[in-house]
């Protein structure tokens, strides 16, 4: 018996496979079925989407890193101004926008998901309005009192808050084999903000005045580019629907002991690197009073902006090498380097030599910028790998919550070191007479640190007799 082989048989069987869902553009900007993770959709619209999203998530973030600097720059310029506050107080008003921006950055790392980035992007740049304006009014008038001060110090903090909003919402729109780029190029952009404003900010107050010290005009300044960063996040960015993370991810993510161990390590990091953007002009003044005319002061005070300048220009960089090598081993670089480089300035401060402690600091700053940026792209992928979600089996989609949630809280915590840093040195010039114990403590952290990321993902990886490319 044979069977007849009709023409139907020769017709190939209709896939089964289901193509995944077009973008679906909505009202309100919202687009709905994104998949990074998608490389036709990617390739064919996501990957414009999204580098729009993120051009315009970098000018609002440079001008929230901007405001958040700002105060930094004002305190050193004060006692020109007619204002007689005490060493302690300078320290308070460059370390408050520190401590409240960090602290905000708890809540904005729920905004985003709550709110969508698009929306949250216009609000928190609009904030920024309050305290640039604030600030204009209060150093107008130099019998302000010192609390009204270091209350519109604070309000800076909303500069510092736009961050973890910021680099969470951009996680949402890049695949994870670009993450490491995009997040680095975000926040390399925004950390270019407390560069341009120590450069600016000397000059406009100072050179651009005539020979007197116009300080509103610290703030004033930044007016009109807040406006254009929020009428462009208004027309430009979008909203993602799938863009999720509540509490409950975020509670999950504090029991997650990665988070601790990174937030540690990224205190040393962007901890360092804010801290030392705050303190920088201050310490170029403290160590170097010879710059005492106002002109040559504020030339040299200026040079200050170099440090976050290489500091945010090394930070996308120590992305991609973490991208190539393992962000644990390009860490523990950064640790290392910003050791040697300080214990290298603590033993030339005697020579007081301008241009060494300038080069020397500006090499501290590349370091911390590249251990940013090392330190922050360790974060997803030891969430999609190594975290307690990712060992049970949970969806990609979960972890990616998580480390979202992750990212969030991390930077909030990391962002502490800014008021640290500041009230460190405070208390050991108030002990010691001099700012060299407290570097010597940084060492001792950078090497502490340095430990627990080999000791964490470097050895267990060893002990596998893997290469590991946490």
């Amino acid at each position: 018996m044979t069977v007849e082989r009709t023409a139907e048989h020769l017709v190939p069987a209709p896939s089964t496979a289901v193509a995944p869902p077009a973008l679906e553009h909505r009202p309100g900007r919202w687009i709905a079925n994104w998949d990074a993770e998608d490389k036709g959709q990617w390739e064919a619209e996501g990957r414009s989407i999204a580098k729009r999203n993120l051009y315009w998530s970098i000018f609002a973030e440079f001008l929230g890193f901007v405001v958040w600097q700002l105060w930094s720059i004002v305190v050193v310029q004060l006692p020109a101004a007619g204002f007689k506050f005490d060493t302690n107080q300078i320290f308070w008003l460059i370390s408050m926008p520190s401590l409240v921006g960090a602290t905000l950055r708890i809540p904005y790392t729920f905004m985003v998901p709550r709110f969508g980035g698009r929306n949250w992007t216009i609000v928190s740049a609009l904030l920024l309005l309050i305290p640039s304006s604030g600030l204009a009014l209060c150093v107008s008038n130099p019998e302000t009192p010192f609390g009204v001060m270091l209350l519109v110090a604070a309000l800076a903090g909303f500069g510092g808050g736009n961050f973890a909003s910021s680099m969470a919402n951009i996680t949402f729109f890049y695949p994870a084999r670009e993450k490491g780029w995009a997040l680095g190029l975000n926040a390399a952009g925004g950390n270019l903000g407390a560069a341009v404003a120590q450069l600016v900010v000397p000059i406009a107050v100072t050179v651009l005045a005539a020979g007197t010290v116009n300080l509103p005009m610290a703030g004033l300044i930044w007016i009109p580019l807040i406006l254009i960063a929020a009428f462009g996040a208004w027309k430009y960015m979008n909203n993602l629907t799938s863009a999720k993370g509540d509490v409950a991810g975020s509670v999950a993510a504090l029991k997650e002991p990665h988070l601790w161990v990174m937030a540690f390590l990224y205190i040393g990091t962007f901890g360092s690197f804010i801290g030392f953007a705050g303190v920088f002009p201050k310490l170029i003044k403290d160590y170097f009073p010879e710059f005492s005319s106002l002109h040559v002061g504020a030339v040299a005070l200026s040079l200050a902006f170099l440090g976050p300048l290489v500091g945010s220009l090394a930070r996308p960089y120590g992305g991609r090498m973490a991208d190539r090598l393992g962000g644990a081993r390009m860490s523990i670089t950064a640790f290392a380097s910003m050791a040697v480089v300080t214990l290298t300035m603590i033993w030339t401060l005697p020579l007081k030599n301008f241009w060494l402690f300038l080069g020397l600091f500006l090499l501290l700053f590349i370091s911390s910028g590249f251990g940013n940026g090392a330190t922050y792209r360790m974060i997803p992928v030891i969430f999609a790998t190594s975290s307690r979600a990712a060992r049970s089996g949970a969806s990609s989609a979960a972890t990616a919550r998580l480390a979202a949630s992750s990212l969030g809280l991390i930077s909030a915590i990391g962002a502490y070191g800014g008021f640290v840093i500041p009230q460190v040195l405070n208390a050991s010039n108030s002990a010691a007479g001099s700012y060299t114990p407290a570097f010597y403590g940084f060492v001792a952290a950078y090497v502490l640190m340095l430990t627990v990321c080999w000791a964490c993902y470097i050895r267990p990886a060893r002990k596998r007799n893997s290469i590991g490319h946490i």
